[in-house]
């Protein structure tokens, strides 16, 4: 591997026009291996000192392509200028250079898919958006490959939409790029971080699913068996974001924190996992206290819970998650147990609701007859809508996870009720209208960001 250390070299190859070219062509790849490789052989707290590692020895090997200019030959010209085009490239910031260098590359060999693909992150770096797509489906023309498709899934997913279903459309589209690039190389961990995220991009733009989530964490684990795919910080970050929405929150933490290390001048990972620490304390506060209720208000809205307000689900029937028809049994809070609690039905009222800067889920606390309190998160919910303090709410067949866990020396346990659709709640007495069930959008991080 090259070593940012290491003086400037020279080639010996001055009447072979072909052997410059692999000579060159070697030096780049050693710049990008150290960058996608810098874990190998440095540790974890020298992360700090890469992006300026990186710098010198880009400069290093810009000197050697500057000394060795005069030897480029007209058919070798066009590979010349893509790989120093593709060398000023290695850095996340663009370079007007490089978008030049590859520029003229492509006009002296229009099939050079590489070229192609590096000019496409110079317009994307640009913001460039249209350019930068229009790039990377030159070189698919030319040949499939995964570079090309990983791009165009992250482009396709960054879209803007006019409506719901554009978005939809787009995110699919995006689905089936990162899907082909995977089928191209299935050993290859970036191609599977891409997937995790336009699967993740789907369960916020089409449906929260939980099952998407279980494919968003497969694909991620498949990625982190490739070094350069684990050894990126993008990869640790959108799977803490995975794993939050899947309510596994110290791991959660743990990835956020992870992504941090592999970049600490990043600072999305620590304003995420600073908001789920505030998240967590807020809802260990009010579930410990019932919402920080007074006493007397809280006697009072125990007294008002009535098993009338059971609604439809009073002795009636409920159609379950496998589509059978079931009667429900009410049940207290405390004799829930872990997992799915089927023909249970729980009733309480709301006595807070739980801030969130993520606004999904929507999250509450609520007490039972006998005064104990649970979180509850509900998903697919429309925006603006939601509880208000004092509303009765009957979840049929509730998934509880009691959660049990320290994290930096602070101790969270409660007990957490997830609701997948809020229109199998009754409110009030009431059975909930389609009208609260709603997508949202994610921004994911992070290209170029």
């Amino acid at each position: 591997m090259e070593s940012v250390n290491e003086g400037r070299s020279t080639c010996k190859c001055d009447e072979n026009h072909e052997d410059l070219i692999k000579f060159l062509c070697g030096r780049v790849d050693a710049v990008y291996s150290f960058r996608d490789r810098y874990f190998e052989n440095h540790q974890i707290e020298e992360a700090i000192n890469k992006s300026e590692e990186i710098k010198k020895l880009l400069s290093d090997t810009l000197s050697v392509f500057n000394d060795h200019e005069h030897l480029i030959t007209d058919d070798t010209r066009a590979k010349y200028n893509y790989l120093k085009g593709k060398l000023l490239n290695v850095v996340p910031t663009y370079d007007k250079d490089a978008e030049n260098l590859l520029s003229k590359s492509i006009k002296l060999d229009p099939k050079l898919v590489e070229a192609w693909n590096e000019l496409g992150e110079c317009y994307w770096k640009n913001d460039e958006l249209r350019k930068a797509v229009n790039c990377f489906e030159g070189a698919l023309k030319e040949k499939r490959n995964k570079y090309s498709l990983r791009n165009l899934s992250m482009l396709a997913r960054q879209e803007e939409s006019k409506n719901r279903e554009e978005r939809i459309k787009n995110i699919e589209k995006g689905l089936d790029h990162a899907k082909e690039a995977v089928q191209l190389d299935p050993q290859d961990g970036l191609s599977w971080a891409i997937l995790g995220n336009a699967h993740l991009s789907s369960f916020f733009g089409i449906q929260q699913n939980p099952s998407i989530l279980k494919k968003c964490l497969g694909a991620y684990c498949q990625a982190e068996k490739d070094f350069v795919a684990k050894s990126t910080p993008d990869l640790h970050y959108n799977k803490a974001i995975t794993l939050k929405y899947e309510e596994e929150f110290k791991l959660a933490l743990d990835s956020f924190k992870e992504a941090s290390l592999y970049d600490p001048t990043w600072e999305p990972p620590k304003i995420k996992e600073k908001q789920l620490v505030k998240y967590l304390n807020d809802i260990k506060e009010l579930v410990t206290t019932s919402g920080k209720m007074k006493a007397k208000r809280l006697h009072q809205i125990l007294q008002s819970i009535d098993s009338k307000l059971l609604g439809p689900y009073g002795g009636g029937s409920y159609t379950s998650s496998n589509g059978q028809k079931v009667n429900l049994t009410e049940a207290a809070l405390p004799d829930l147990k872990p997992g799915m609690n089927e023909e249970k039905v729980v009733l309480g009222k709301v006595v807070c609701s739980v801030r969130n800067e993520d606004t999904v889920p929507f999250t509450f606390c609520m007490v039972d007859k006998g005064g104990t309190c649970v979180v509850v998160t509900i998903f697919n919910l429309a925006d603006g809508k939601g509880v208000i303090i004092g509303d009765s709410v009957a979840i049929p067949e509730p998934y509880v996870t009691d959660v049990d866990f320290c994290y930096k020396e602070i101790d969270y346990k409660f007990r957490l009720i997830r609701v997948e659709t809020p229109v199998i709640l009754v409110v009030n007495g009431k059975k909930v209208g389609r009208d609260l069930q709603a997508g949202v959008q994610l921004s994911i991080f992070r290209k170029f960001d």
